[in-house]
């Protein structure tokens, strides 16, 4: 059975950090690009940070260049979305994505509140 299993959302305070762990099992995760996708109240789910299957690439938009780092353990079947400088626009439930050609998986979210 696939699994995505995110974990590490909390309440932090603006300017602080989080660090999302997303556990993958059930498929073969070195076989699939990784990303990480974003759905705050009322708005669409966005793409936040993508990484290639072997990590050398990776991608964010660009609300988050520069304070969001996406990397992958295939060691670990884990890919992680280190979230610093966060501001309170960051806060949404945040999704864990496998995806290749023809077919993607989904993890169940996990939620991030900025407040001070």
């Amino acid at each position: 059975q696939v699994q995505l299993v995110e974990s590490g959302g909390g309440l932090v305070q603006p300017g602080g950090s989080l660090r999302l762990s997303c556990a993958a099992s059930g498929f073969t995760f070195s076989a699939y690009g990784m990303a990480w996708h974003r759905q705050a109240p009322g708005k669409e789910r966005e793409l936040v940070a993508s990484v290639s299957i072997n990590g050398g690439y990776s991608n964010y938009a660009e609300s988050v260049k520069g304070r969001f780092t996406i990397t992958r353990d295939n060691a670990k079947n884990t890919v992680y979305l280190q979230m610093n400088s966060l501001k309170p626009e960051d806060t949404a439930v945040y999704y864990c994505k496998a995806f290749a050609v023809g077919n993607n998986y989904w993890g169940q979210g996990t939620q991030v509140t900025v407040s001070s």
